[in-house]
């Protein structure tokens, strides 16, 4: 069995997409540090918020530029950890490393803040993220874009675009941007489970491969040769995915579909978690508020 030494280091660890996101790292923490006090009402980093930052570019570096992203290339269910990552995980992280001032500033654009707005609106956040990785799957579409470079980077840039809209609901810091109480935003993760569903089960119960990127040498060969560069691929002489895995392609396709679902519920089910303690909490020091308030009336204003 090959190993992916033969690809060379450009194509395992992208030194380019590295040095965007160090850049990017850069710019989080000068705006956010040395120029915080241009900024009224800023404050300053904590330590949760430079650790959730730090993660969320590890997280997408190691999804998108790590050795990851050429195994996705290789093997389906590769590819869907790598979705996961990138739509389920890298996003409410970074949201809660973000620190509300930073939000807020920008939202003082008010056509940011108008788009924006809309965006996130809890159903349209749904549909359209869940809609958008659905049709992703459909196979003639992932073919497409995979073979077109800037196709597959726009369309990946996209996804996590509207998975951070897809996220906002449940996890922006913000009182202005509350637009789901308690028992709302259990009912919003439950109908994102069950609107992702449709696409797992498709992958998963499909009887025969279902995508050419991964079945079709010709369709590989072009993909791989914008992966790695056309002149460096075809020295290599391969003909197929199988020549890095024993897994069958139907075994690969199906095993990507059941841990697609079982990391999304994984998440969905911290994220329920969380919602439900944070509901409990602010029920229990509402409760605590109005008893004191009823035994000292002077309490209330």
């Amino acid at each position: 069995m090959l190993t992916l030494d033969i690809f060379g280091f450009k194509a395992l660890w992208s030194p380019y997409f590295l040095l965007i996101l160090i850049a990017i790292t850069a710019g989080y923490f000068v705006f956010t540090t040395k120029y915080r006090s241009l900024f009224q009402d800023s404050e300053p980093l904590t330590k949760k918020q430079v650790s959730l930052f730090l993660l969320s570019m590890i997280l997408l570096y190691a999804i998108k530029g790590s050795p990851i992203d050429l195994l996705a290339h290789l093997m389906f269910w590769v590819h869907m950890i790598q979705m996961a990552a990138l739509v389920l995980v890298v996003p409410p992280i970074f949201i809660i490393s973000v620190p509300n001032w930073v939000w807020r500033k920008l939202f003082s654009v008010e056509a940011i803040d108008s788009l924006f707005k809309v965006l996130t609106k809890p159903l349209f956040a749904l549909i359209v993220f869940n809609g958008l990785f659905s049709f992703y799957h459909v196979p003639v579409i992932f073919d497409h874009v995979m073979q077109n470079v800037w196709l597959h980077a726009g369309y990946s840039i996209l996804l996590l675009v509207v998975a951070t809209f897809m996220w906002w609901p449940l996890l922006n810091q913000m009182p202005e941007h509350q637009t789901l109480s308690g028992l709302k935003k259990v009912g919003y993760i439950f109908a994102d489970g069950i609107l992702l569903t449709p696409a797992c089960a498709l992958i998963i119960f499909a009887d025969s491969p279902m995508y050419a990127t991964y079945s079709d040498p010709q369709v590989w060969g072009q993909v791989m040769s914008l992966c790695v560069g056309s002149a460096n691929f075809a020295s290599l002489n391969l003909s197929g995915p199988e020549l890095f895995s024993s897994m069958s392609l139907l075994h690969d396709q199906q095993l990507g579909g059941v841990l697609m679902k079982i990391i999304q519920e994984i998440i969905y089910g911290v994220i329920l978690g969380h919602v439900f303690f944070e509901w409990y909490r602010k029920d229990q020091a509402d409760s605590e508020r109005e008893m004191k308030q009823t035994l000292n009336p002077s309490l209330i204003k």
